[in-house]
């Protein structure tokens, strides 16, 4: 329907803009020999203006392929004085017997004189594009405000003192050193664990080593629960320096312990987190259990993906397999 509407849009546009273009002209009687060149240049700018609103600048207008873009520009440009040279002074003169340009026009002002007439085809469709694209980003801004202020809501309904629950947990983390080793440090991952959820930062990114250190708490209370039978593979590789929203990796992981096999030997949870210049690569995947599991955590592939569509709109890719045997997904960032 949306594609629909924008089809439509474009058609009155160029009605419009054909209109006004040839109105006169056809009110006083100009035949179509005499507006054959006009009306070849406006088909051939009308080309050159999709090549750019569809492909160049989609493509190229970022910050990081400015060089893409000069050249993509140029490839377009000899697009459009090809066409017009191929249809006004080939075509044209084996159909009509003329030509636009005398045979001594050089060269230089050819290409010169097609160039001026191509800059505003080059123009327009940038400045469409790129209206679109602020309109995209503003809806995109209050999406994301909107859904910011429904989490912030949320959490004060929520709301647990920090100071109180931190310093609860120490006290019981004094409690049981003399008891239990392994349960003084099951309370210490879980204080761990807290500090980091309720501990955002202000833009709601964190340092992807946090965020790291938060996956292999969670793993590590998981194995306190389930081992000696408890077998996950976390592999690391890359540079951590970088910034990533938080929470972002966890149910992926949470999803695999949920649905997967933790007790296999053979076949472990597999998480693979890779990270290359300002690109990370974040693997997950498990045997699928077939047995009944608790449904009451989690928060579902479906707001990961609203998530990340509203954090990093362009800029990762969310891949997922399930052959009814292993179940892998696949996230991969432009930090």
């Amino acid at each position: 329907m949306k594609k629909t509407r924008a089809v439509l849009v474009h058609l009155i546009c160029w009605v419009a803009v054909l209109a006004y273009l040839y109105g006169e002209a056809l009110i006083k009687g100009v035949t179509l020999r005499q507006s054959a060149f006009d009306i070849s240049m406006n088909v051939i700018q009308i080309v050159e203006f999709y090549i750019c609103y569809l492909w160049v600048y989609p493509s190229f207008l970022k910050r990081d392929k400015v060089f893409q873009l000069v050249a993509a520009i140029l490839f377009t440009m000899a697009i459009f004085i090809s066409l017009r040279y191929l249809i006004e002074q080939v075509l044209y003169f084996e159909w009509f017997g003329m030509k636009n340009y005398t045979d001594d026009t050089p060269i230089s002002k050819y290409i010169s004189d097609n160039i001026y007439y191509s800059i505003a085809f080059l123009v327009v469709p940038a400045a469409i594009y790129s209206i679109q694209q602020n309109f995209k980003a503003e809806k995109a801004n209050r999406k994301l405000r909107d859904e910011v202020l429904k989490s912030e809501l949320a959490f004060l309904k929520s709301q647990i003192n920090p100071h109180f629950l931190y310093n609860t947990l120490n006290y019981v983390y004094s409690l049981a050193i003399p008891v239990s080793d392994k349960l003084a440090n099951a309370v210490l991952r879980l204080s761990d664990l807290m500090r980091y959820t309720l501990n955002e930062s202000p833009d709601g990114m964190v340092s992807l080593e946090k965020e790291i250190n938060y996956l292999e708490s969670y793993i590590e209370l998981f194995k306190m629960r389930f081992e000696p039978n408890f077998y996950v593979d976390f592999t690391k590789e890359g540079v951590v320096e970088q910034k990533i929203a938080a929470l972002v990796l966890i149910p992926f992981v949470e999803n695999a312990f949920k649905h997967g096999v933790l007790n296999e030997e053979t076949q472990p949870v597999r998480i693979r987190l890779k990270v290359q210049n300002k690109r990370l690569s974040f693997e997950v995947s498990n045997k699928i259990s077939h047995a009944q599991k608790d449904h009451s955590s989690g928060v579902g592939l479906v707001n990961v993906h609203r998530r990340l569509d509203l954090i990093y709109p362009d800029r990762h890719e969310l891949l997922i397999s399930n052959n009814g045997n292993t179940y892998k997904t696949t996230l991969i960032l432009n930090l």
